[in-house]
């Protein structure tokens, strides 16, 4: 367990929750984590995902525990966390990477704008009500958000996405501000493409979010890895967000501009596909 003043995670015989794990990130870090000997708790709505990464984790002779079920919700969060705290003891850190993207535009329907905000945001705050008090006692723990670039950008066409984003970071940065004195390392990890079910279904966007090279779920789960040795808050697989992070900090107008025309861009290829050109 890393103390206010130690720096960095040693993966090795941790105890972890990977949340969203059931595919595609989660699935690489809950795999990754194992391979560096953590006892990884595999949580996840999709149970046969659930299944398939802990099966994939144990044939390799890593230790997991299959959780299937609701992440988002307290009444989740507390059950995952139980059976966390049977199977293995107390938590060591917990990697908050269950997200969705629903609606486009604003015809999104306030049933996505809700879902998103619980899934996106709230899961993290249930977790960390859960959480922090006892990594208080302990002196240490670690609180890992999958936010996506997403959430220091933004994402075209995906309001509800990239606003909950946004709230993720948001929150990550309160926690961290509060508590890092007491022993408690808060990360955001903010890919940009990364090959997984979500790119396939962006769209028009895909090839947007794809021009600086969309990563494997193992190249990502890679980075975080290594990223666990800094305790740095942001997690960049892709090093060019930081660039457009500086250019969209130091120069809204500028930022906005070339986001317009990208977007302006998306209209023409959705123009394309609507006439079967």
């Amino acid at each position: 367990m890393a103390t206010s003043g130690s720096v960095g995670f040693d993966p090795a015989n941790k105890t972890v929750v990977v949340t969203g794990a059931g595919n595609g990130i989660g699935a690489g870090l809950a795999t990754a984590l194992a391979g560096r000997g953590a006892k990884v708790v595999v949580a996840d709505l999709d149970a046969e995902g659930v299944n398939r990464t802990v099966a994939t984790i144990t044939e390799s002779g890593g230790v997991a525990l299959a959780v299937p079920g609701d992440a988002a919700s307290a009444d989740g969060v507390a059950a995952v966390i139980a059976a966390t705290r049977d199977a293995f003891g107390p938590i060591d850190a917990w990697f908050a990477n269950a997200g969705v993207d629903r609606g486009r535009g604003l015809d999104a329907a306030a049933a996505d704008w809700e879902l998103s905000w619980n899934v996106n945001v709230m899961a993290h705050v249930h977790a960390a009500r859960a959480l922090v008090p006892e990594w208080l006692e302990r002196s240490g723990g670690r609180f890992v958000v999958t936010a996506s670039a997403a959430g220091l950008l933004t994402m075209l066409g995906a309001p509800a996405y990239s606003v909950t984003k946004h709230g993720a970071v948001a929150f990550a940065e309160w926690l961290s501000a509060t508590y890092r004195h007491r022993g408690i390392v808060v990360q955001a990890l903010c890919p940009q493409g990364v090959q997984t079910r979500m790119l396939s279904e962006s769209g028009p966007v895909e090839e947007i979010l794809s021009h600086d090279v969309a990563l494997t779920v193992e190249t990502v789960a890679d980075e975080v890895i290594a990223a666990l040795d800094s305790d740095s808050f942001l997690i960049l697989p892709h090093s060019e967000v930081f660039d457009y992070y500086q250019v969209r900090a130091g120069n809204t107008d500028r930022w906005l501009g070339g986001m317009n025309k990208l977007q302006q861009r998306v209209d023409a290829k959705t123009n394309e596909i609507a006439n079967g050109l």
